[in-house]
């Protein structure tokens, strides 16, 4: 992290960050990327390869948690509810806008026979633009490209909207919880998750994404147990050495993505037990394992930067080059062995294109915001 107080007041918290959290996160963003290349090739969940790539998105939350708590816990008082919420929406937002921006600019693009863009009029676009803008949900009937998202012009959006949520019940309520309290609330969320993933007709916790009943349960159990896991996680956490903490996580976020459908047609409950230990106990030590440990080496230390600048870039502007790279596959009727090379330069492109927003445009706005917003000097410290 760069000394220069302008640079501190828009991108630093008064601590010091985890960067082997920070190079978690970005493992976890490229893992969705290829988690979504697949979706070209899948007719359902059962098949899709790189098959449990959607629990990068309970990992995020618990993440998300953890560094909420860990960063804002101890400042109530000094600070209040709303400079708190600034400081969220300073973080996220922009990446909201520029990805839906993106998303609109490349819808005209991205016709195939799921979709047919040609129907959808300019002026529906820039009211789905400004939609996905604000975050407001659309709903399955409303949607333009009529698959039935949420945020039709650029889908992970949806977790951005759980986030808020998260946000706001943290500033008005959770954060008033004791730690038994909080671990209540930890343990039963994790309760109806489970039982959504065991008992439920899908057998996994890939929803949240639609406004249909079970999306929007799935997504609030998801948010409700992994966000406050994570904050509880930050108030009992005691670090221990690990040695090589960055390489084994990284590991484990790729083998757990990569790990195919349990169970099958035939058992689906199976695979409802894989996320349920997934989320509820190996995330949760993953987060334990890479704020405990340091990185070590060279190598590892500008990896883990690089890595946790552009995790949530890339997590908001890739998928509208996924709907591209999805038409393009169906339209011309290709393999994966044929399509290997757009697919390859669709990772490429889409962290080379986070990269240039998270210095271009991400970096300054926040900046350009902290400094108009926040009741912060030129040295990084609050007024």
């Amino acid at each position: 992290m760069q000394n220069d107080g302008t640079l501190a007041i828009a991108f630093a918290d008064t601590k010091p960050h985890y960067n082997i959290l920070d190079g978690f996160r970005g493992v976890a963003a490229l893992t969705v990327v290829c988690f979504h290349v697949f979706e070209a090739f899948a007719t359902s969940h059962v098949d899709q390869r790189i098959n449990h790539g959607y629990l990068a998105v309970d990992f995020f939350f618990i993440l998300s948690g953890f560094v909420v708590g860990y960063a804002y816990d101890d400042r109530w008082g000094r600070m209040t509810i709303s400079d708190f919420i600034k400081r969220r929406l300073i973080r996220l937002h922009p990446m909201v806008l520029i990805g839906a921006l993106i998303g609109a600019g490349m819808f005209y693009f991205q016709g195939c026979a799921a979709w047919d863009v040609s129907t959808v009029s300019v002026f529906r676009l820039l009211a789905a633009m400004l939609i996905n803008m604000l975050l407001i949900p659309a709903s399955t009937n409303s949607e333009i490209r009529g698959v039935g998202e949420m945020y039709p012009l650029n889908g992970p959006s949806w977790s951005l909207f759980f986030e808020y949520l998260a946000t706001i019940l943290y500033a008005f309520y959770i954060r008033t919880l004791s730690t038994r309290a909080l671990s209540v609330v930890v343990f039963l969320a994790g309760c109806g998750l489970a039982a959504f993933a065991i008992l439920g007709p899908l057998g996994d916790i890939c929803v949240g994404f639609s406004l249909t009943e079970e999306n929007i349960i799935g997504g609030s159990l998801r948010l409700l147990f992994s966000f406050p896991a994570g904050l509880l996680l930050a108030r009992m956490f005691k670090p221990t050495h690990v040695k090589g903490a960055f390489w084994i996580g990284s590991l484990v976020i790729v083998s757990v993505a990569a790990i195919p459908r349990v169970g099958g047609n035939d058992n689906l409950w199976l695979n409802g037990v894989y996320d349920t230990v997934c989320v509820v106990f190996v995330f949760p030590m993953l987060v334990y394992l890479g704020a405990s440990g340091k990185t070590m080496d060279t190598v590892a230390t500008r990896l883990c930067l690089f890595l946790g600048e552009i995790s949530y870039p890339l997590y908001m502007v890739h998928y509208p080059f996924i709907y591209l790279y999805y038409a393009w596959v169906k339209n011309k009727n290709l393999t994966f062995e044929q399509s290997l090379p757009g697919a390859i330069a669709l990772i490429i492109g889409s962290v080379v294109l986070a990269y240039v927003c998270l210095k271009l445009y991400d970096e300054p706005v926040r900046k350009f915001l902290t400094k108009r917003l926040l009741r912060v000097n030129y040295r990084g410290r609050e007024k």
